[in-house]
């Protein structure tokens, strides 16, 4: 191919590349993606699970508990947790890929340089520099889709790091809630030892003046135990549940943290917001979604490489010697051209990475319907949990209060003489019975709470994150 043929394919390069630039087809939309990913799901105008708050799903939602000690942990949580950090770490790694992958858009200037002077190591007296530049004109798109799927995981990553900075606030709330319940718990284990204590004191009295039996006393005594085990159990709950807090704060995990043995009120109804907002909402499934856009441009990547590459180069040197004479020469010498590098026969290894990718982008789709119905899932599952417990927490409220009633008439039988010691204890330990099962109650809804913040994608922060810059 003579000079001017190489100048004519490089001005023909040139505008088809200017022609196509914008050209980039687009990955799927996310109705596309719904509808492709998620073919069976019907998705309803609201909540099945039954009526929710109304309005937009709300940010901040650490604030509704107000507890000073949580918003202090989760903040603590979020400047030292380790999986958070590789998180980060990732997020950079990702944002370098795309800036790496839309370097290739650009020029490549290459400068070398050769000394070979008397003293040279190989005694050919030669000096040589050259300064050489190369671009690729991208005709088919394939460095733009290469560019477009790095920045689609650098925004995938980044969305992963978000969600998971939203599951560790959760999962401290949650583990508090949990630590404070345990020791409540243990209280009120310590307070029915004491009374089964009473009791099984009262069967011995008994059985040494002839009104009860053994049997008696090997049942009071059994549940003294009971009651002593549950204290135990409800000390191992605290520590466990500090020492996960401690962890995901970057502590060391010495279950020293003071929880507190009261819970806090579970806020009034959340805004739910609608099902069809939820997907767009979600930060997990955004990550979803911007992988299935990474998977689209890498198969475009992957065809657009079996097209011809054309390059359009040039460069600049300069040749001297102290030791031989040169013909004569322009020095420097400059060259400008163009190339043209097409697949002929490859074995079929380019139609392959294509069928790779296009399994690959098969693979991120159906991950995307997954991740979907996992969130769909997850909401409704709350929101029926949540309503469940209301109803199960009214009902153990009425029962504390039928108990408080029936150990008040009992202390007034005992008083007048209609009633020995014995009713009153049992009436109690019936009573710690009530409480127990309604503080339990009670921490479930916390966390169902924070379950369906998390579900919804709010944020626990006062302001909503803003979205990754696009590299």
């Amino acid at each position: 191919m003579d000079r001017f043929a190489l100048r004519r394919l490089a001005v023909a390069a040139a505008l088809a590349a200017a022609a196509s630039g914008c050209a980039l087809a687009p990955p799927p939309t996310g109705e596309e993606l719904r509808a492709q990913a998620l073919p069976n799901a019907r998705v309803p105008a609201h909540w099945a699970a039954g009526p929710v708050g109304q309005g937009e799903v709300e940010v901040g939602w650490l604030t509704s508990f107000h507890d000073a000690a949580l918003d202090q942990l989760v903040s603590e949580a979020i400047a030292n947790n380790p999986d958070l950090r590789v998180a980060a770490a990732r997020v950079e790694a990702a944002e370098a890929s795309a800036r790496a992958a839309g370097a290739a858009l650009y020029p490549q200037v290459n400068v070398a340089g050769h000394g070979g002077g008397k003293m040279g190591g190989d005694n050919t007296g030669l000096e040589v520099f050259g300064l050489f530049a190369s671009w690729e004109i991208d005709v088919w798109g394939r460095v733009r889709a290469s560019r477009a799927a790095a920045a689609a995981q650098y925004e995938s990553a980044a969305l992963d790091a978000r969600y998971a900075r939203e599951s560790i606030a959760a999962l401290v709330a949650k583990s508090w809630f949990l630590a404070r319940a345990a020791e409540a718990q243990q209280a009120l284990a310590t307070s029915s030892v004491v009374s089964a204590e009473s009791l099984a004191a009262l069967a011995r009295d008994r059985q040494r003046v002839g009104k009860a039996d053994e049997l008696e006393v090997a049942q009071a005594e059994a549940s003294t135990l009971s009651y002593r085990d549950l204290v135990l159990q409800a000390d191992i709950a605290r520590r466990n549940a500090l020492r996960a807090i401690e962890i995901l704060a970057g502590r060391y995990p010495s279950a020293t943290v003071d929880a507190g043995g009261t819970l806090p009120a579970l806020p009034g109804l959340v805004p739910a917001g609608l099902p069809s907002q939820l997907l767009e909402r979600r930060p997990d499934v955004q990550a979803a979604e911007r992988r299935v856009a990474a998977a689209f441009y890498r198969t475009e990547e992957a065809k657009a490489a079996r097209l011809p590459r054309i390059s359009l180069t040039g460069g600049v040197n300069s040749v001297s010697s102290d030791l031989l004479v040169l013909k004569e020469r322009d020095n420097p010498t400059w060259s400008a051209g163009a190339t043209l590098l097409a697949p002929i026969f490859t074995g079929g290894a380019l139609q392959a990475q294509v069928d790779a990718s296009t399994a690959d982008q098969k693979a991120a789709l159906a991950d995307y319907g997954r991740i979907g119905a996992r969130a769909f899932d997850e909401v409704e599952g709350a929101l029926s949990s949540s309503f469940n417990l209301e109803r199960r927490s009214e009902v153990l409220a009425r029962a504390v209060q039928a108990n408080e009633r029936a150990l008040g008439l009992a202390r007034v039988r005992y008083d007048v003489g209609s009633a020995d010691q014995r009713a009153v204890q049992q009436q109690q330990l019936a009573l710690y019975a009530a409480r127990a099962a309604l503080l339990r109650v009670q921490a479930d809804s916390l966390a169902q709470r924070v379950n369906l913040y998390l579900a919804l994608g709010g944020s626990f922060e006062m302001l909503p994150p803003e979205e990754p810059e696009k590299p």
